[in-house]
């Protein structure tokens, strides 16, 4: 099963010059609820973002250079990535969500009800995806700006 995790605005950005625009715990706490003990895989600009391996999961990092990252497997393509587990986590950027929508199963999005400039952005969803729950929250002190929990099933 192939997942893509996101947080994205109201007009799909996702970052700017390879940051998140945000603060919400609330997407971090779920982010890491649903990806601890599985497969995530990331392209080599995200993983630069966030720093390090994520903990108790499997690190693939899918570069088209021919580097060595402690703690992570580095491979060439995403189609290298579908073939390391039955369940992955895609996580991003923008340009392995571009590659990876037309092949995922399920869509982890958290909503930020905001419109933001950036320069990165989550793709258009189509029709053939199908919301299939959704939570709605309001701003609070760990929560920069009110939010939306949505999965969608192909």
């Amino acid at each position: 099963m192939i997942n893509i995790i996101v947080a994205a605005s109201l007009n799909n950005v996702i970052g700017k010059d390879n940051k998140l625009l945000w603060r919400q715990s609330a997407d971090l706490k779920r982010f890491k609820e649903l990806t601890t003990g599985k497969t995530v895989v990331m392209g080599r600009k995200t993983y630069e973002s966030i720093g390090k391996p994520l903990p108790n999961r499997r690190n693939i990092v899918i570069t088209r250079q021919s580097i060595e990252i402690p703690g992570c497997e580095v491979i060439n393509s995403l189609e290298e990535a579908l073939k390391i587990d039955s369940e992955i986590f895609i996580l991003g950027g923008g340009e392995i969500y571009q590659k990876s929508i037309i092949l995922a199963d399920k869509i982890f999005l958290t909503l930020i009800e905001t419109e933001i400039e950036g320069d990165t952005y989550f793709p258009v969803l189509g029709e053939e995806w199908k919301e299939e729950s959704k939570e709605v929250f309001l701003k609070d002190e760990k929560n920069q700006f009110d939010y939306q929990f949505i999965n969608y099933v192909r």
